[in-house]
């Protein structure tokens, strides 16, 4: 197609023509736009400014300060962005993390240890928790998720870590999980009032992301120190991570669940624990509920074995 002029209304017709197949039906300005004419004033304000002439320090003035090339890059450097909480929201106030917390060294896992250690009861040892800067869940964490329920109770139930809604109101298994846990309780008698409920890890992980083996370290003394306390008759783990951390075992959940194994305290007391699967996993898998049902029916004969005996 040669180009349309004005003298050549054929010419004329035949773009319209193309425009139209091409699917243009509406005009953008009513009169022409020469794009190149207007390239050229920017290319000329892309042009290099001229240099200025470099003048020579004078002999009294080399000895005059002068601003630093480090201070102008320092002070062209761009803000720091706004700190995030674990919902996305700018935290305002940011809480400000002590030096120690920022990298949690072995330093911190004997703190936590020395702590846990000292604890002589359970008021002692959450204090000790709401105290501790070694792990840094706690400054993304909301609140302390300690425990809920009856401390002398014979059972005691330890899941993994808190969710959102477990670190909105400070207690464990309160969400869609918690209902469930509450149903599973009922189904062998029991409630809130004649069970013990904590967490391997008191703290919210960010986006609820699986807590690092090292903040798990950490946190182990204070779960192991906090079981001691209570000393219940029989210990559920609620998923693999609880199971794995206070049975001392790389075996899966669906290979350690129904059989019976044994957590040992620090002062020599052994507890017969029951690994299940976590009632997380079952709003996901309803299928394996009747995997968990054998598990607490196993449990619900324990207990009436040792209060027989």
């Amino acid at each position: 197609m040669t180009a349309a002029s004005p003298n050549n209304p054929i010419d004329i017709a035949e773009l319209l023509a193309f425009y139209a197949g091409a699917g243009v039906d509406e005009a953008l300005e009513d009169a022409p736009v020469n794009r190149f004419a207007e390239a050229r004033p920017k290319q000329a304000e892309r042009a290099p400014a001229p240099v200025a002439p470099v003048r020579e320090s004078r002999p009294q003035e080399r000895g005059a300060a002068e601003p630093s090339l480090d201070a102008g890059r320092a002070s062209a450097r761009p803000a720091p962005p706004p700190v995030l909480d674990a919902s996305g929201i700018p935290d305002a106030p940011a809480r400000p993390m002590p030096a120690t917390a920022a990298v949690p060294d072995e330093a911190q896992a004997l703190l936590a240890r020395q702590l846990a250690a000292s604890a002589s009861t359970l008021d002692e040892l959450r204090q000790h928790m709401a105290a501790f800067d070694g792990c840094n869940l706690k400054f993304t964490a909301k609140n302390l998720v300690f425990a809920d329920g009856n401390p002398n109770a014979d059972l005691m139930l330890v899941g993994e870590a808190p969710g959102r809604d477990e670190d909105l109101e400070g207690l464990p298994f309160v969400g869609r999980s918690g209902r469930l846990l509450d149903r599973m309780l009922a189904a062998i008698g029991l409630d809130r009032t004649s069970a013990y409920i904590a967490n391997v890890i008191p703290w919210r992980p960010p986006g609820n992301r699986t807590p690092t083996p090292h903040e798990t370290e950490i946190c182990r003394p204070f779960i192991e120190r906090q079981i001691e306390l209570v000393n219940p008759k029989v210990l559920v783990n609620l998923g693999g991570p609880s199971a794995k951390t206070l049975l001392n075992t790389t075996e899966g959940i669906l290979r350690l669940r129904g059989n019976w194994r044994v957590h040992t305290t620090a002062s020599g007391v052994a507890i017969p624990a029951m690994p299940t699967l976590h009632p997380a996993y079952l709003l996901r898998t309803p299928a394996h509920k009747k995997l968990a049902w054998r598990d607490f029916l196993e449990v619900k004969a324990k207990l009436r074995a040792l209060a027989v005996s």
